[in-house]
């Protein structure tokens, strides 16, 4: 070890008597020691005093033929860190350099520069790159490259791409930077004219670079651009890797081309390419996403076929995906599966399976799936059996989970809370639930609008309004957090316990703080005022619904259809209905269900329905839908028999000129007097 450990105190007491000792325990000739790596590092560690510690950093690297590994690098960053924390600014930090002996050259910033970088003590760069300025050097390629890194870093890509038209004389690093950065930042612009530059320089980029490139144009659905890239890659040179082919795959997939990407499969093959388990994995996936479950299938059976055994991301994909379009059974048999080849289920593995569990209602078989397993539960696991235990209709066992979570030393999220809430609220332990959550809001401030959302549903589908009501009213006093599924979930509490005006002055309230309302707000107001058989109401929210280019759904039209389906309700609604119709407002099966009842209606028991409307173009919109969702079956006639018979109506020809009974079927004998 070089003997400099002597000199002076920790922080430097530069003397003139330490200037000597440096000098001669530094002159080559004198000290006639060797530089390696590990001695350099050897005696920084030993050093006293930072400052020493940088000017012997600093002497070391000016040696012929010597330069600092990363190990030095990451050491000088904790030194420096110190020398900053006494000296505060980088001019200061020279200046004291330079009052022990040191040369200030170009390569002293150089260094501080690369010092500061790989600290990340970004501010510090851009004071060490204006002071090289101050001592009249000139910022070098390298230091452009640097300027370029931490522009991104810090958020500035404007002045990284500054930088780089400054730089005289770009080099490959140059680019490399520009083009790896733009890509983290999904800046497809600016990517497109940095590699026109990179070429124009005469510089390509690596192998790596491309599949960053491509990978970036196929995640944003770029594909034009993924093909460019694909040709530039072809025209150099550059051989077609498994993940290039993949990430062409999975580009298409998530454009829901599944046609072209089991081409692009097909085509990698002919090529001599073999898929590897990523490449399948990514268009199973596609397919299952876009539920063609048997072309999934399919691909999972070539896959085998060619000895690739499903792994554990694999298996993870089967159970989720398949879960979400409803193949319970078969994404439990991926599970089960899972044994036999040996793979250990994760708590994604896991997580997965619980909402298959739960989606189809078979919660008899989750302590028989998971018997004998072992499992790193994780904070995932833990908010997902606390959701399994709610539905389940468990809630007691939620709760006590719970306890047993934080006793583990598990820090609750808003899934766990909300977990916990459902669980009491299920559980009709009300005040218990009412306690925790003020607990929650007092002690974790910030929560988002879901923990109050939850905890006001769970009161309502107890059938405590009220209690729902006032926890509602308090958040709004407190000024909490609420959005729009907020407001709703109230508004439909408010309905269910008859204060109906309430729920009218409530919904203004959410138009006042600038929510818009969204579909279910909508739908929950029609079924509200549909209870109410408020007519007026149910007309103007349906126009709103207009306005807004919002469905109906589903369960609002059965609800609907018990109370507009009578002669002076349909005549009221019907032009409302056929304009959403017309806008795409009403689904396919809800549009057919609609047109079933108001014709049960009509060929049963009340002829003057369409006679009393005065508009023709509305019997010929009805006339439309009746042939376009041939419901004339439901009949029992056939379609010329029913077509005249509701042409008769169209035309305004007298009712006793058409023959009811022979359309009316058995169920209209016993309903023909009573409304649907």
């Amino acid at each position: 070890m070089l003997p400099i450990c002597h000199f002076s105190s920790p922080k430097v007491c530069p003397t003139n008597k330490t200037k000597k000792i440096f000098r001669e325990n530094l002159d080559p000739e004198r000290s006639k020691c060797t530089l390696t790596h590990q001695n350099v590092h050897s005696t920084l560690l030993n050093c006293p005093s930072d400052l020493i510690a940088l000017r012997f950093f600093l002497w070391c690297a000016q040696q012929p033929n010597f330069f600092h590994n990363r190990i030095v690098f990451d050491h000088m960053v904790g030194v420096i860190k110190r020398v900053m924390e006494r000296y505060k600014t980088v001019k200061s930090v020279v200046r004291e350099l330079a009052s022990i002996g040191c040369v200030i050259k170009s390569q002293t910033f150089l260094l501080l520069l690369r010092i500061y970088w790989r600290g990340r003590m970004y501010e510090m760069v851009f004071e060490a790159i204006e002071q090289m300025g101050a001592y009249g050097f000139t910022p070098n390629t390298f230091v452009r490259n640097v300027i370029i890194d931490v522009s991104f870093k810090i958020g500035r890509g404007d002045l990284a791409i500054k930088s780089l038209k400054e730089t005289q004389v770009p080099n490959f690093v140059t680019f490399n930077i520009m083009l790896c950065n733009l890509c983290k930042f999904n800046d497809l612009f600016h990517i497109g004219d940095v590699l026109r530059m990179m070429l124009r320089w005469g510089y390509h980029p690596k192998v790596e670079t491309f599949e960053m490139l491509l990978n970036c144009f196929c995640k944003m659905g770029n594909i034009v651009e993924a093909h460019q890239v694909l040709g530039l890659m072809i025209t150099l040179g550059v051989s077609m890797s498994v993940n290039v082919w993949s990430m062409l795959i999975h580009g298409f997939c998530r454009l829901q081309r599944l046609d072209v990407a089991g081409k692009l499969l097909d085509k990698m093959v002919e090529t001599g390419s073999s898929p590897n388990i990523v490449t399948y994995t990514t268009l199973i996936r596609g397919f299952l996403k876009s539920h063609m479950v048997h072309d999934a299938f399919n691909v999972l059976s070539i896959m085998e076929s060619k000895g690739d055994a499903p792994d554990l991301v694999l298996c993870n994909v089967l159970i989720d995906s398949l879960t979400k379009v409803g193949r319970y059974n078969d994404a439990i048999d991926v599970f089960v599966g899972m044994r036999s080849r040996k793979l250990s289920p994760d708590s994604y593995t896991f997580c997965s399976l619980l909402s298959a569990i739960c989606s189809s209602r078979r919660f008899s078989l989750f302590p028989k799936l998971v018997c004998g397993l072992e499992i790193e539960a994780d904070l995932l696991v833990c908010n997902s059996l606390l959701s399994y235990f709610c539905k389940s209709g468990f809630p007691a066992l939620a709760v006590k989970f719970y306890k047993v979570m934080l006793d583990r030393g598990f820090t609750a999220d808003k899934y766990t809370f909300v977990g916990l809430l459902s669980g009491l609220c299920k559980a009709r332990r009300v005040d218990q639930a009412v306690d925790v959550y003020h607990g929650i809001v007092m002690n974790y401030p910030g929560q988002d609008a879901h923990i109050h959302t939850v905890l006001i549903d769970g009161l309502i589908k107890v059938r405590k309004f009220d209690r729902a009501i006032s926890i509602f009213k308090k958040v709004v006093a407190e000024r909490y957090a609420l959005d729009v599924v907020a407001y709703a979930v109230t508004i439909r509490g408010l309905f269910m316990g008859g204060r109906t005006e309430e729920a009218c002055s409530l919904y203004r309230q959410m138009k006042e703080v600038g929510l818009t309302p969204n579909e279910y707000t909508y739908n929950v107001m029609v079924s509200g005022f549909v209870k109410e058989r408020d007519l007026n109401m149910v007309n103007l929210m349906l126009q709103e619904m207009i306005e807004a280019k919002v469905q109906l759904s589903y369960n609002t039209v059965l609800r609907l259809s018990k109370f507009l389906c009578r002669s002076y309700h349909l005549i009221s609604v019907i032009d409302l209905w056929i304009e959403m119709r017309n806008l795409g407002l009403i689904s396919g099966e809800v549009e057919t269900y609609m047109v079933k009842i108001c014709l049960l209606n009509v060929f049963s028991w009340k002829f003057t329905i369409l006679n009393a409307i005065s508009s023709r173009i509305l019997k010929l919109a009805l006339y439309s839908l009746v042939v376009e969702h041939q419901v004339y079956d439901m009949a029992g006639k056939g379609k010329n028999f029913f077509k005249a018979n509701v042409e008769c109506l169209i035309w305004r020809k007298a009712p006793h000129e058409i023959v009811l009974p022979t359309l009316r079927p058995r169920i209209w004998e016993n309903n023909k007097d009573k409304p649907l």
